[in-house]
């Protein structure tokens, strides 16, 4: 122990930390409840940690610490493998690098030989404006070359030295923010979690899916994600491998073919035998995401990378008319020293990646920035209600049983067809039977999943069906005589009502109570707040069940017993009329609505191809977390819009000076890419959320 005060304690190591292992020693160190932050001093041999100053928790973080050795560093540095998080005190050496090895030609070597020098250093940007030039465009480089070759041309090697460190140095700390900007952004998604269900002993448990091997055996079924790479062992499902692929239909995957990380099981029950650790290709999927976001940038981004390309050559037009205007040499280098590119395309880039990295420690995936300007120009709000309004994990309240069939009895069977589907009722169905110890033996043939109406099998050759009213009524003509119907009415009053017939005949209805989650309508009165003016939301529910919860909710329209076709329909609708739409659900039933809108946002525990097809997923189930993704978004395109005015407001203050004569070429230069790094620098500044 070096030092320590309370909540902070300073430890000295055994000696100096490889660069390799500072992200890793960090993380390792991180995985204490009660640790906050880490900061290790590689050189030097020591760390500082900062921890939360309660009771017992200086004794827990300090036997964490003294017990992490190589092999909990391997570990750490196997899930932190993406990139090494750009370090100030690396960057510090390049810069000293760069500015000592100025002086020292500057100071030691004679006039002579530093022409030289500089010479054969402006070879590298002389490539670089040749190489533009040779694919026929008037970009950044050619503008460097210009101005560095114009210092040699006044036979000025000094200031074209001067010049070139300037670049390098403005070169050197924008790929550093940039760099620090994608590493945030990076390990942010590295801690979203993912799980998986493990076959262990003929039994399904759910786990982490970084806690799989290769050689595992994992089961994947309708609305389910694959977390690893792997090979069907058994059984046949419909792949969506969009994401891999870009290919929009699922494909077929059957006994021996492989499937990815990344993608959705769409149909279909099967075994998959892992092939990879679910980190490597977590990694993959994750750097696929940072490249994709590149090509899925915002309005605002793109019109101010429009600007920075349209821009260079007025940039030589000016310069042009500088140099015959005032045939002076000094004010065209002034001129071309300056250009508004660089700083135009890094600020908003950095302001996009900084958005990005905080929307995933606040629980978002965002699939790029066009999604964030999406949700800031977005004025209706459309919800799917089971799941996403109400709780995920609803609770059977009544179990009604006819036709001579005991309560009991129902609940099993329906256990046993639903404990196959990761849908929330179906949770509540298989935990309820599970609560009252009902086991059941699984005699029934294979289970056919309708989306958004219910699942058909057969048992003893009978056709046993459970699902909505509309499915088991209206699709497979089971009748239900009046007194019934009423019953049935009255004692769930309020639920959702869920019908199990056996060969035609109505076996029982089980009511579940699917309660609003806590804090909904002070969310939803937020998002009113927020600038939205419409709120709806949409279900395949009963119109009772849903009129209950949009109440409760605050919500003064909704749309109840719909099909996803109708979803879809309704969507359309409001775009037609000129709204901005943003819809959240989190089903497989959502999913064609969820493609459909101007921003799909798939909650929570949702399936994984509501995932799949939505531009933003939340690992949240809290909708405020909604009311926050409104903020960031307003708030990053404020900031993408207050940098546009700085950047052109500046560089054309520098412009002026230079053309006036006020402000000589290094100066311009100094000036330019200062403000390039400081601007860059405001917008990797955290969003008030």
């Amino acid at each position: 122990m070096q030092n320590e005060h309370p909540g902070r304690m300073r430890l000295l190591l055994d000696g100096r930390v490889p660069d390799a292992d500072l992200d890793a020693l960090e993380r390792a160190a991180m995985e204490c409840p009660f640790v906050r932050k880490v900061t290790v001093y590689g050189r030097i041999g020591s760390m500082a940690v900062f921890y939360q100053p309660v009771a017992g928790a200086r004794e827990r973080v300090l036997a964490h610490l003294c017990a992490l050795d190589a092999a909990a560093i391997a570990k750490a540095r196997a899930a932190c493998s993406v990139s090494i998080a750009p370090r100030t005190g690396a960057l510090l050496m390049d810069l000293a690098g760069l500015v000592g090895a100025y002086l020292l030609k500057r100071w030691f070597l004679p006039r002579p030989v530093a022409a030289l020098v500089a010479a054969w250093n402006f070879r590298h940007f002389l490539k670089a404006g040749l190489r533009s030039l040779a694919h026929g465009r008037l970009d950044v480089p050619v503008l460097d070359m210009s101005a560095i070759g114009l210092s040699f041309v006044r036979r000025d090697p000094r200031t074209a030295g001067q010049t070139m460190l300037l670049l390098n140095v403005g070169e050197t700390m924008e790929e550093y923010t940039r760099a620090r900007s994608e590493h945030e952004l990076v390990s942010s998604l590295l801690n979203l979690p993912e799980t998986a269900q493990k076959v262990v002993d003929g039994e399904e448990v759910t786990v982490h899916a970084s806690q799989l091997s290769p050689g595992d055996l994992i089961a994947v079924r309708t609305g389910m994600p694959i977390s690893v790479d792997g090979a069907v062992v058994e059984g046949t499902v419909m792949v969506n491998q969009s994401s891999l692929t870009g290919e929009p239909l699922a494909v077929e995957r059957t006994v021996g073919d492989d499937v990815f990380a990344g993608t959705a099981v769409e149909e279909g029950s099967a075994l998959v035998r892992v092939k990879a650790a679910a980190g490597s290709t977590k990694l993959r999927s994750i750097v696929r995401l940072v490249e994709q976001s590149e090509s899925l940038k915002s309005e605002s981004e793109q019109r101010m990378a429009r600007l920075a390309d349209k821009v260079v050559p007025w940039n030589f037009l000016l310069a042009g008319v500088v140099a015959l205007a005032t045939r002076s040499l000094v004010k065209t280098a002034a001129t071309l020293m300056v250009d508004y590119s660089c700083a135009l395309k890094l600020t908003g880039s950095i302001a996009s990646l900084t958005a990005m990295s905080q929307s995933a420690k606040l629980g978002f995936t965002v699939k790029g920035s066009k999604h964030f300007e999406s949700v800031a120009q977005a004025d209706t709000v459309v919800f799917d209600k089971t799941g996403t309004l109400t709780e995920a994990t609803p609770k059977v309240a009544c179990v009604l049983p006819f036709d001579g069939w005991e309560e009991d009895e129902v609940l099993r069977l329906a256990a046993c067809l639903e404990e196959h589907f990761p849908h929330p009722v179906a949770r509540a169905v298989v935990n309820a039977a599970s609560e009252r110890g009902l086991e059941h033996r699984e005699r029934h043939a294979a289970v056919e999943y309708i989306v958004a109406h219910g699942i058909a099998s057969s048992l003893d050759g009978k056709r046993v069906v459970i699902g909505s009213e509309h499915f088991v009524r209206g699709d497979e003509g089971v009748e239900v005589p009046d007194r019934l119907s009423c019953r049935i009415a009255q004692e769930t009053e309020g639920l959702s009502p869920l019908y199990l017939a056996v060969d035609g005949t109505l076996a029982g209805v089980i009511g579940v109570q699917d309660p609003l989650k806590a804090g909904v309508a002070e969310a939803i009165a937020d998002l009113r707040r927020e600038g939205i003016k419409r709120v709806v939301m949409l279900t395949g529910d009963n119109a009772r069940a849903a009129a209950r919860t949009a109440e409760l909710a605050g919500v003064t329209e909704f749309r109840a017993e719909m099909l996803p076709e109708e979803k879809h329909a309704y969507v359309q609708q409001l775009k037609a009329e000129g709204a901005r739409v943003i819809m959240v659900g989190d089903g497989v039933n959502d999913s064609p609505a969820l493609s459909l809108a101007d921003v799909g946002i798939a909650m929570g525990a949702g399936t994984a191809v509501a995932k799949e097809v939505a531009d933003i997923t939340m690992a949240s189930t809290n909708l405020h977390a909604l009311v926050q993704l409104r903020r960031l978004s307003v708030q990053l395109m404020a900031r993408m819009d207050a940098s546009y005015a700085r950047v052109l407001g500046f560089n054309s203050l520098l412009l002026a000076g230079g053309i006036a004569g006020a402000i000589q070429p290094q100066t311009s230069s100094l000036l330019h890419n200062a403000s390039t790094i400081a601007f860059s620098a405001q917008n990797v500044r955290r969003y008030a959320v």
